[in-house]
């Protein structure tokens, strides 16, 4: 399957220099030693704007100088709120290279969302972009120890000094701290079914070694061109789109929002090579294939898809139409997150997540932890380089998750003959709305909260724009008008607007096991999930 590729469960897979370089050095340790074989080799486009390997590794030593002088210490968390661009490439490495761990929040989170985090991740810092600061500062309100708030560009929020001209205004003498692989270099926020997110710590080890991997299985090269559209906070969008392309010596080319127009003309004029995309996206540009400039993604020579499951049909269409093959993978933000890929040089089946890539194990287990043999549905467990260090404050949930030293990843799947892996069904309710976690719990809370409500119960369903959309299904209370506009404004107050249910059904009540626990998979299976 892997010809000419190391053994897909080797310990050790070596780069293309031969150097045991993944889990050696820090992820800025690996841009460094790119800078200096290709210093002078663009590394991230943004707009008109392209950064040399040079000035990047420059611009982010003076980003982690600047943090150092207000006090950001090895060890310390520093959240990042921002768009998609090269400021904020630079931002999420020069945090890492000033020794802190890059805590990156969706700007399309709430307040007390926001707030969650900054309390959770106990954050010393806080770097918003522009208006963000806005977001930044509501959610500093009533917290007895708030983040410092650096805002990068002209300041919203009075009284705070803005880097009208950051990273140009930092020292060009810092010193990095000693950083050790091992140490945490971010930690997202993801979750299963508890409600409250949970902080996977992921290594600069992890991180690496992931980028190096997915390098090998999807054969990457220094020439790529590497669009990242899908968003940086994302650990799909952080690996594939920024990490990997800049520890190989590939360029980055930086878009802040995915419209399918827009993104094909910037493939088009930087002659990108290589699309991560959520199927979603391959759908939007499927349905404007007309509308899209006449060879507009000729120069990319693959499409690489992930954060949700792939339909069979979307991709034959989808490659056929542009003549590009797509390889479909997988694997959860606590896998740093890549775990499978379909070769590109091998066997490619669709509908499959490939096999686990390089130095990754994976294997199907029953609810005892009993390995399945081949063809048998259970649950999907991960070992290697690329799992996380833990949740951070949460012993016992990553014991839970790490039981018998594997990650329990949650998905049911099985395993063929080939050693290819197939997800059938998600074990957690989670939802994936455009690649996007939604946790059912966090919105049945919310619901619950209006008086209007007496059972709430929320489900994904398809989507043929975001893959799954939110419906929720309530039980109102007695006597009472159902007030679906009011619920609909408590969400939107409470909750990032992709959270918000986009279907509210009113019933009498639900299906319920023998435990009188809500069986959502017969909702699912009666209501088009």
């Amino acid at each position: 399957m892997y010809e000419g590729m190391p053994i897909r469960n080797a310990k050790h897979p070596r780069s293309a220099n031969g150097r045991l370089g993944v889990g050696l050095v820090t992820v800025p340790g690996a841009i460094i030693e790119v800078s200096q074989r290709f210093p002078e080799r663009p590394a991230v486009i943004h707009g008109d704007l392209t950064l040399c390997y040079q000035d990047l590794v420059t611009q982010v030593g003076r980003v982690a100088g600047q943090l150092s002088a207000l006090g950001v210490e090895p060890g310390d968390h520093v959240a990042l709120v921002g768009p998609n661009s090269h400021l904020y490439v630079i931002a999420y490495l020069g945090i890492m290279h000033a020794g802190a761990s890059v805590v990156p929040v969706n700007p399309m989170l709430k307040p007390d969302e926001v707030r969650f985090m900054f309390t959770d991740a106990d954050v010393k810092a806080a770097i918003a972009f522009g208006e963000l600061a806005n977001l930044v500062e509501a959610a500093r309100e009533g917290l007895s120890s708030p983040p410092m708030l650096v805002t990068v560009g002209e300041s919203p929020v009075p009284g705070v000094a803005a880097f009208d001209r950051w990273p140009e205004e930092g020292p060009d003498d810092f010193l990095p701290p000693e950083v050790d692989e091992n140490s945490v270099a971010a930690i997202l926020y993801t979750a299963g079914t508890t409600g409250r997110p949970k902080g996977a710590m992921l290594s600069h080890h992890n991180l690496v070694w992931d980028a190096e991997a997915c390098r090998q299985a999807i054969l990457f090269s220094p020439d790529d061109r590497i669009v990242a559209v899908l968003p940086m906070f994302h650990s799909y969008a952080a690996t594939v789109g920024v990490v990997l392309p800049l520890t190989c010596g590939a360029a980055c080319v930086a878009v802040e929002r995915f419209n399918p127009v827009v993104v094909a003309a910037i493939v088009q004029k930087h002659q990108c090579t290589v699309l991560p995309c959520v199927p979603a996206m391959c759908g939007a540009l499927l349905r404007t294939a007309d509308e899209l400039p006449e060879g507009a993604l000729r120069s990319l020579r693959m499409v690489v898809s992930g954060g949700a499951p792939m339909p069979v049909a979307l991709m034959e269409a989808f490659e056929k139409r542009f003549d590009l093959i797509v390889i479909e993978g997988d694997g959860p933000t606590e896998c740093s997150p890549v775990c499978s890929a379909n070769p590109a040089d091998g066997m490619r089946k669709p509908g499959t997540v490939g096999p686990p890539i390089p130095g990754v194990e994976m294997r199907i287990v029953d609810d005892d932890d009993n390995e399945l043999p081949v063809g048998e549905v259970g649950e999907i467990c991960v070992r290697g380089p690329n799992v996380m260090l833990g949740y951070l404050n949460q012993p016992e949930a990553t014991a839970e998750a790490m039981k018998g030293g594997w990650f329990h990843t949650g998905d049911l799947g099985y395993c063929d003959e080939d050693g290819y892996f197939s997800i059938v069904d998600r074990k957690k309710d989670m939802v994936l709305v455009g690649g996007l976690n939604v946790y059912p719990r966090e919105v049945e809370e919310v619901l619950l909260t209006h008086p209007h409500v007496r059972e709430a119960a929320v489900i994904g369903v398809y989507d043929d724009i975001r893959g799954e959309k939110v419906k929720a299904f309530i039980i109102p209370e007695d006597g009472v008008e159902p007030d679906r506009a009011g619920i609909l404004r408590l969400c939107r107050q409470k909750l990032a607007n992709f959270k918000v249910p986009k279907e509210i059904v009113f019933v009498e009540d639900l299906p319920r096991s023998l435990k009188g626990i809500v069986l959502k998979r017969e909702l699912r299976d009666s209501h088009g999930g």
